[in-house]
């Protein structure tokens, strides 16, 4: 109970969470937890969820075809687009898994004041006010000092 008063606190702060913690340690029955007690008081809150490690950094936001110049629009990049459009309910994107200096670059506007996802095609993809940028990583091994310092974070231990 206390982490899941942990998290709302910084839910009313931050736009980018991390929940921090190994495998097994409730970081997801928070999430779930707290979404469903914000559904009960009023505003729905949906969770979306995506391994990032299971699929690469340009199929997670997208590839530009070299040779036609067609852009694919990546996993992460559709569910933000479609989050951001969403006007009624409150929208969680959890990636859930291993944090990677690669994709998480990429995360780095989404996390700061601008809140704009930064795509290799130009688009940029504004982050509206119902929404939130969440993370369950075991570690925080591979995140930058500045990924870091730009994202709420909540270490749940075992």
């Amino acid at each position: 109970l206390a982490k899941c008063v942990q998290l709302y606190e910084t839910y009313q702060v931050r736009h980018g969470i991390m929940l921090v913690g190994p495998t097994g340690s409730g970081k997801t029955a928070i999430c779930e937890t707290l979404a469903g007690a914000l559904s009960e008081l009023g505003t729905k809150h949906v969770i979306w969820k995506m391994n990032p490690k299971a699929i690469t950094a340009p199929q997670m936001f997208g590839r530009m075809d070299s040779s036609t110049g067609d852009w694919t629009e990546g996993v992460f990049a559709v569910l933000w687009r479609r989050a951001a459009k969403e006007k009624k309910n409150f929208t969680w994107i959890i990636l859930d898994g291993p944090v990677d200096a690669i994709w998480i670059e990429n995360l780095n506007t989404v996390l700061d004041d601008n809140k704009v996802l930064t795509l290799a095609n130009g688009d940029r993809v504004q982050m509206s006010g119902t929404m939130k940028a969440m993370f369950e990583p075991e570690n925080l091994n591979n995140a930058s000092p500045a990924t870091v310092s730009r994202a709420g974070i909540i270490y749940v231990s075992e």
